[in-house]
C-alpha cells in the first residue's frame, strides 16, 4: 500500500483532524487520573466523607466505561465530527461544573457527565483518525502521535494533578480541561464535515441498556474488590449480575438486525489479539502507575510533585515508543513485530523493580529509571499497533463499534488491574505482618506487597506476549494485516 498524494487542503485538513483527535485524547485520558492527587484537598474543601470521596473517581469510569458502546453507534448515525463536538463542549461544560462544586454531589454528577461526553468523544475522535489518514504510512504516523498522547496522558495527569493542587487550587485540576478544549475546537475548525451512516438502523436500546449495566456493574464490582474484599457478597453479586447482563447483550447483539457491536468486530482472530493484548496491558500498567505512586511518597519521602516528575520518564519513553518507533514502522512491519516486543518490554521494567526493598541504593538510577523508561516504552508500542488493528479494514458502523470496544477494552484492563493488583498487595502486607510469619516495619511490608503485585504484573505481561504470539502473530508478512483486514465484511 502506497502513501495517497494529498494536496494543501488535505494536508490542513489531516493535521486539523490530529490536532483536534489527539487533544480530545488527552482530555480523556488526563481525567483519569488528573484527580486522584487532587481528591485529599477536594475532600477537605467540600466535606466529603472517607466512604464517599472514590465516587469522584468512580464515577467517572462507570459512565466513560458503561456507555462507550452506545456512544460508538451514535456517533456513527449522527456523523462522527458532529458526535465529536457534541462530546467536546458536553465534556468542557461539565468540567466547568464540576470545578464550581459546592457540595459532593455536584461534584459527583460533573464528573458522571465527564465521563458520560467521554464515551462519546473517544470513539468519535479514532473514528476520525481512521477514516482521515488513509494512506500507511500517514496513518502510521497519526496513530503514534494519538497513542502517545494516550500513554503519556495518565502520567501527565499526576503530574499535573500534583502542581495544580499545591500551586493553584484542587479547582483548575478540572478547570485546566478548558485551555485544551480550545485548541481541540481550533483543529476541529479545520475537520471537514462527514456523513452520518445510513444503514437504515436506530439506536439498539436493548443492547445499550445491557452493555452500560453490565459493564458498570463489573467496574465497579473491581472497585470494591480493594476495601471489601473478593470473597464479598456485595463483590460477589456485582460481578455476578455484570457477567449475566454482558452475556444477554451478546445474545441480544447476535440476534439484533443492526447492532450496537457486531460479533465479526470481536470474532476476528487479528483484532481479537488486538483487543487481548491491549486489554492485559492496562491491567499490568494502571496497578504499576499505583504503586510507583505510593513507593516514591511513603517509601522514598517523595512529596507528589517530586512523585508525579518521576513518572515524567515513563512519559517521555512512551512518547518515543510510540511517536518516533511504532509510528515509522507501521505498515512496513506487522502488527506483532510491535505488540510482542512491547508487551515484553514492559514485562521487564515490571520484572526490575520485584527486586526494590526499602533499603535499595541508588533506587532512581538503577531500578526507577529503567522500569520507568522500558514500560514507557512498551506502552508506546503497543498502544499505536493494536489501535490500528483494531480498527484496520472497519467501514460503516463498524469503525465507530470497533473504535469503541478498543477504548472499552482499556477501561476494563484499567479498572481490573488497580483492584486485582492492589488487592495482592494489600494481602500480602498483611500476610508479611502477621506475627506468628514475620516481624517487619510496616515500609518492608508495604514494598514486599508491592514487588509481589509487580511480580504478578510481569506474569500477566508474559501471558499477554503468549497469547499475542497465537491471535496476531500467525497473521504474517509486513503488511498483510492490513490487506487481509480490508477485505473483511462491514455493516
Amino acid at each position: 500500500m502506497t502513501d495517497d498524494k494529498r494536496g494543501p487542503e488535505s494536508g490542513r485538513q489531516q493535521w486539523g483532524t490530529l490536532l483536534a483527535v489527539s487533544a480530545a485524547q488527552l482530555l480523556v485520558v488526563l481525567d483519569g487520573t488528573i484527580v486522584n492527587i487532587a481528591l485529599p484537598s477536594a475532600q477537605r474543601a467540600l466535606g466529603m466523607s472517607d466512604a464517599g470521596r472514590q465516587w469522584a473517581i468512580t464515577a467517572y469510569a462507570l459512565a466513560f466505561g458503561g456507555l462507550l458502546l452506545a456512544g460508538g453507534r451514535i456517533s456513527s448515525l449522527l456523523g462522527h465530527r458532529r458526535t465529536f463536538l457534541l462530546g467536546l463542549t458536553g465534556f468542557v461544560a461539565s468540567s466547568v461544573l464540576g470545578g464550581a462544586a459546592v457540595d459532593p454531589g455536584m461534584l459527583f454528577g460533573a464528573r458522571a457527565l465527564q465521563g458520560a461526553f467521554a464515551a462519546a468523544l473517544a470513539p468519535a475522535g479514532l473514528s476520525l483518525l481512521t477514516t482521515t489518514f488513509t494512506g500507511t504510512r500517514e496513518r502510521g504516523r497519526a496513530l503514534g502521535v494519538f497513542a502517545a498522547v494516550g500513554a503519556a496522558g495518565s502520567a501527565l495527569g499526576l503530574v499535573a494533578g500534583g502542581l495544580l493542587t499545591e500551586y493553584t487550587s484542587w479547582r483548575w485540576c478540572l478547570y485546566i480541561n478548558v485551555p485544551v478544549a480550545l485548541l481541540a475546537g481550533v483543529g476541529t475548525a479545520l475537520v471537514p464535515p462527514d456523513r452520518p451512516v445510513d444503514d437504515g438502523g436506530r439506536l439498539d436500546v436493548p443492547g445499550a441498556l445491557l452493555s452500560a449495566g453490565g459493564f458498570a456493574a463489573v467496574v465497579y464490582g473491581f472497585n470494591q474488590a480493594a476495601p471489601l474484599g473478593w470473597g464479598s457478597p456485595v463483590v460477589v453479586s456485582l460481578l455476578a449480575c455484570g457477567v449475566l447482563l454482558l452475556a444477554g447483550f451478546v445474545v441480544v447483539e447476535i440476534r439484533a438486525p443492526h447492532p450496537l457491536l457486531p460479533m465479526r468486530v470481536l470474532l476476528h482472530r487479528a483484532r481479537a489479539g488486538a483487543f487481548t493484548s491491549i486489554t492485559l496491558m492496562f491491567v499490568a500498567m494502571f496497578g504499576f502507575y499505583l504503586f510507583m505512586s505510593y513507593y516514591t511518597q511513603t517509601v522514598l519521602g517523595y512529596s507528589p510533585v517530586q512523585a508525579g516528575l518521576t513518572l515524567l520518564v515513563n512519559a517521555a519513553a512512551a512518547l518515543l515508543g510510540s511517536a518516533l518507533i511504532a509510528g515509522k514502522l507501521h505498515g512496513r512491519v506487522t502488527p506483532a513485530t510491535l505488540i510482542l516486543p512491547g508487551l515484553a518490554a514492559a514485562a521487564a521494567g515490571m520484572l526490575i523493580l520485584t527486586r526494590l526493598t526499602p533499603q535499595s541504593s541508588d533506587v532512581l538510577p538503577f531500578h526507577l529509571v529503567p522500569a520507568l523508561t522500558l514500560t514507557g516504552l512498551g506502552l508506546g508500542c503497543v498502544m499505536p499497533a493494536t489501535a490500528g488493528l483494531a480498527t484496520a479494514g472497519m467501514q460503516g458502523h463498524d469503525i465507530g463499534a470497533a473504535s469503541a470496544a478498543y477504548h472499552a477494552a482499556q477501561q476494563l484492563g484499567a479498572a481490573l488491574g488497580t483492584a486485582l493488583l492492589n488487592t495482592v498487595a494489600a494481602g500480602t502486607a498483611a500476610s508479611y505482618l502477621a506475627p506468628a510469619r514475620h516481624t517487619a516495619a510496616p515500609a518492608a511490608a508495604s514494598v514486599h506487597g508491592y514487588t509481589t503485585a509487580l511480580a504478578v504484573a510481569c506474569g500477566i505481561l508474559v501471558a499477554a506476549v503468549c497469547l499475542a504470539a497465537l491471535l496476531v502473530a500467525s497473521r504474517g508478512g509486513a503488511r498483510a494485516s492490513e490487506r487481509k483486514e480490508s477485505t473483511l465484511p462491514s455493516a
